[in-house]
């Protein structure tokens, strides 16, 4: 009764939130002093474009553990609409193209499975 009623839970958070993974939790610390260890993050995935300053939740083709980190670039082409995005962790010293699969320089929308909306320490 209550693993059905936490998937329930978790699949109606799904649906709300437009995310996959409505909750994370945050596994580094490439994110202090925003984020810690340990910190739980609550997403959402509107349809909003994304904006640099953001801080995201994305997949990267070959990883199974998701990355936290903020989006630092966003390059929007005008005639497909497709959106460029790269990210870097707040910690760290530089962008993440070293995190992303081989010869891959941006992130597209579809590696992204949320944004942070709240969190709690």
């Amino acid at each position: 009764m209550i693993v059905t009623s936490a998937l329930i839970i978790w699949k109606g958070l799904m649906c709300i939130t437009g995310s996959e993974s409505p909750v994370v939790v945050v596994l580094s610390g490439s994110m202090e002093p925003s984020f810690k260890r340990g910190d739980i993050l609550f997403l959402d995935m509107s349809k909003d474009p994304i904006r640099a300053g953001e801080i995201v939740v994305f997949n990267v083709d070959g990883r199974e553990i998701p990355i936290v980190h903020r989006v630092i670039k966003v390059h929007e082409r005008q005639d497909t609409g497709e959106v460029d995005i790269l990210t870097k962790g707040d910690n760290n010293f530089g962008d993440d193209r070293l995190l992303y699969a081989h010869g891959q320089l941006w992130l597209q929308r579809h590696h992204i499975m949320g944004r942070a909306v709240g969190f709690l320490p």
